[in-house]
């Protein structure tokens, strides 16, 4: 951890003042290279998390969860209901993780990654599933935490969506599983010892089955939408679950599968070419915001001490020449 002296003379709207002039900087080169965790994540923030996660697998799950003699199986309005409260749980979480963990210096990085993000996404034109932002929402979240991972993914999502006019009853689901893409990243383990060509390997292998997971994921938003035409893939409510999941399962092939492999291919070849670049930058960039460095002001008063008795050696020196200058 970093620790800043300075003079508390020098307000607490500038950099602290340091003796012989100048300001006080963080010596970054002090700081170990380790997980940022630009947000910290307390115990509100960690059960928001649980709770939404929860509630999402609800939401993306229900068609496969509901029993038969459950009336939510049978309900057209269940995909309406959870789209309409997903936003709100998504502000609810977003706005308790930042209560209690996000100063100005993260907001800024999350800023900037999060319209890197957004302006990455449409570079594929929704070709077969090229999406080169996954790989960002990996290595961001691996940096920086799981806790700015989840606000980052969401949040890049949303842009995405207000940028290529991708709103609709989908745009918060989207923003949930991009959401748990980028905290699974900052979840992986050797967060502070593991670095190089594994580092690089481990993040590109999870990349490659975080891409494949969010399509499968985001599969489950959609199904329940299709009608009775298309009978060997679609949702038949009540059905037993083995044979709603065999349905499922050949939506996924007969569907998506075709966009969510070129995605895993995007996101390995990008982690493992650009990878070792974006982390070391990613990981300069924390290190020079030195987020939670705490902060201690020296008293003025025993400054201005310190100044008085050097100020009376000075004087003392000199007029111990000036004697020994009259006595020659």
């Amino acid at each position: 951890m970093t620790r800043v002296v300075g003079n508390r003379s020098a307000g607490l709207g500038a950099p602290p003042a340091v003796a012989g002039g100048g300001w006080a900087q963080p010596d970054h080169r002090a700081a170990p290279d380790r997980q940022a965790h630009a947000i910290r994540l307390g115990p509100r923030s960690i059960t928001a998390l649980v709770l939404i996660t929860a509630i999402g697998a609800a939401a993306f799950g229900w068609p496969l969860l509901a029993s038969q003699a459950s009336g939510l199986a049978h309900s057209q309005d269940a995909p309406w209901l959870f789209a309409a409260l997903l936003p709100l749980l998504l502000a609810v979480v977003v706005a308790t993780i930042a209560d209690t963990g996000l100063d100005a210096k993260a907001i800024a990085m999350l800023g900037v990654l999060a319209a890197a993000g957004a302006a990455l996404r449409p570079l594929g034109a929704g070709t077969a599933g090229i999406e080169p932002m996954f790989f960002l929402m990996v290595l961001s979240g691996r940096v920086l935490g799981p806790g700015f991972g989840f606000v980052l993914g969401a949040l890049s999502m949303f842009a995405s969506a207000l940028l290529t006019g991708g709103v609709g009853p989908w745009m918060p689901f989207q923003m949930l599983a991009m959401g748990w893409v980028s905290m699974g990243a900052g979840l992986l383990p050797g967060p502070d010892r593991l670095r190089g060509r594994r580092e690089t390997v481990m993040l590109a292998a999870y990349g490659a089955v975080a891409s494949v997971a969010y399509g499968t994921v985001m599969n489950l938003q959609g199904w329940p939408y299709i009608g009775s035409l298309v009978s060997g893939i679609a949702f038949v409510p009540g059905d037993p679950l083995t044979e709603n999941l065999a349905r499922f399962v050949a939506y996924c092939l007969a569907t998506s599968l075709g966009w969510d492999l070129p995605r895993a291919v995007v996101t390995v070849v990008a982690t493992l070419t650009l990878g070792p670049t974006v982390l070391k930058a990613l990981r300069r960039a924390t290190r020079r915001a030195a987020f939670h460095a705490p902060v201690a002001f020296e008293s003025a008063r025993e400054e201005a001490r310190e100044d008085t008795r050097r100020d009376t050696r000075r004087d003392t020196r000199e007029e111990a020449r000036k004697d020994t200058r009259e006595d020659a």
